[in-house]
């Protein structure tokens, strides 16, 4: 019997959805686990940025979110800007200005957002449904602006309009006649031929009014808008967009902005002359919440097994309820694991929630009907650096050297996955790294007191390709994360000097 519930432990570790939005809103909102105080944070009603790499839980954040505004009566919009347009398309020709580009995107983004809104709004949940739909029409007004760009040529035929009446008569008999009438006629024509490339415009003036208009057209009701996988817009449009919100809906009374984004794939403010375009953080948007801060459990153990072990719990509870027959184990997730091995699984991990689900399901996997070991963990561990991480940056060849470089230093000669870099070398291999999930960010702004003008970032070497390093080797241990000044700073580049 003890081994059939392991059995079904291990398959249901296995089922635990990879990604939020292949799940339905109840299961969302049933699985959400909060890191700290980070619920509260994004909770407000305050315009805000959520940074976080791959994995970390944005979509799930915002999913979750948009269930609970709507649960106290307010109106979410939730907006993957991966499916808006064509992102591998228009946006991406280099053909095409970045203006032209970026209008279009704007206008595409607008539509989206309209669509959202009539739903609502023919469905009969607006209370002022004729005030929202009377917005609607003026956002469409708006957003559907076209000009022609391009030669004019226009022909005109000048003339009076003349009109002639011939009439005869003939008389064969005093009292027989015969008689034929012709008219003809012409008149002036006019014609303007118009050769160019129609092109949209957005009036920011206008399109602000209108979002207000849609704004009072929900109340008491909050609009909330909610822009998911903003990284997936080329990176010279994003301060297209960013414009469009701070001009058009940041302002607007009764609504709220919350965007997700990848922090070092995010550009949202570019200064020009006399102005900006984009959003300031920190004054258009209050502020900038970083999920990658959140779930980095600074020296607390105790804090990341409890976070993972409530997220593990929140999945697998539902998915044993409908395989077993009898009460759901209270301690599930412990039950799964021999002693030692969960606790290696979040240090596997790196704070990362995908990352953990799927070093679960390869390690229950591995385990097949009996209790998952160390040894399970890190070889999943393992398989996952080699089947997803590294893969990543098959085709980055300053990645790959930097890498190499840092795993020859920091692994090779001083025997430790951990090191400082200075802030000011953060290249961009570095951030390719970071996105990765190939190297992690443990601290930031350390303070070296022999240097305390200079601030450094304090990084680990994924766990994954240190235990590839292993050789499969399981009796060594991971060295633990702890920084020291006294050999942990990495001349980054000098290692990354070409030869």
């Amino acid at each position: 019997m003890a081994q059939a519930i392991q059995m079904h432990l291990n398959q249901a570790l296995m089922r635990i959805p990879r990604r939020a939005e292949s799940a339905d809103r109840s299961t969302l909102a049933a699985t959400y686990v909060a890191a700290g105080s980070f619920s509260a944070m994004i909770n407000s009603a305050d315009h805000q940025i959520l940074f976080g790499r791959r994995g970390t839980g944005k979509t799930h954040a915002l999913l979750h979110l948009q269930e609970l505004v709507e649960r106290t009566g307010d109106l979410a919009i939730y907006l993957d800007l991966r499916t808006i347009g064509s992102t591998g398309g228009l946006y991406a020709n280099p053909a095409v200005s970045p203006a032209q580009r970026g209008t279009q995107l704007l206008v595409d983004t607008l539509e989206a957002v309209h669509d959202r809104l009539f739903a609502y709004a023919v469905d009969g949940n607006s209370p002022n449904q004729d005030a929202l739909l009377g917005g609607l029409d003026a956002l469409v007004s708006a957003a559907t602006e076209v000009e022609v760009v391009g030669e004019t040529e226009q022909e005109q035929t000048f003339g009076d309009a003349v009109e002639r009446e011939c009439s005869a008569e003939l008389s064969i008999a005093p009292s027989v006649k015969a008689g034929a009438r012709h008219r003809t006629s012409a008149t002036a024509s006019s014609r303007r031929k118009r050769t160019g490339v129609e092109q949209h415009r957005v009036l920011f003036g206008p399109l602000s009014r209108a979002v207000q208009a849609v704004a009072d057209g929900v109340r008491p009701a909050r609009l909330w808008l909610l822009l998911d996988e903003w990284s997936s817009v080329p990176l010279d449009l994003q301060p297209f967009l960013a414009d469009l919100l701070r001009r058009s809906v940041l302002p607007v009374r009764g609504s709220t902005v919350k965007i997700a984004a990848i922090e070092h794939r995010a550009r949202f403010f570019v200064p020009l002359d006399d102005d900006y375009l984009g959003i300031e953080v920190g004054s258009d948007a209050a502020s900038a919440v970083s999920l990658d801060d959140a779930l980095v459990f600074d020296q607390s153990p105790e804090d990341a097994q409890a976070f993972f072990r409530e997220l593990f719990a929140s999945h697998v509870r539902p998915i044993l309820a409908s395989m077993l027959r009898t009460a759901v184990p209270g301690a599930s997730v412990d039950a799964a694991f021999h002693a030692g091995a969960f606790p290696e699984l979040v240090r596997a991990a790196e704070g990362v929630p995908r990352d953990a689900i799927n070093i679960a399901a390869l390690a229950a996997q591995h385990a097949r009907g009996e209790k998952i070991t160390t040894a399970h963990v890190r070889r999943a561990a393992r398989d996952w650096y080699l089947r997803d991480k590294q893969s990543a940056i098959s085709r980055d060849e300053d990645a790959e050297r930097v890498l190499g470089a840092l795993v020859d230093e920091v692994v090779g000669r001083r025997r430790c996955r951990t090191f400082l870099l200075p802030a000011r070398d953060r290249t961009a291999a570095i951030d390719t790294l970071c996105d990765a999930r190939l190297l992690h960010i443990l601290r930031r702004g350390v303070v070296d007191p022999r240097r305390p003008g200079r601030l450094y970032d304090g990084y680990a070497i994924d766990y994954g390709c240190y235990v590839s390093l292993l050789a499969g080797d399981t009796a060594k241990n991971i060295p633990a994360d702890v920084f020291t000044f006294d050999k942990a700073v990495v001349d980054l580049p000098r290692l990354c000097r070409p030869l």
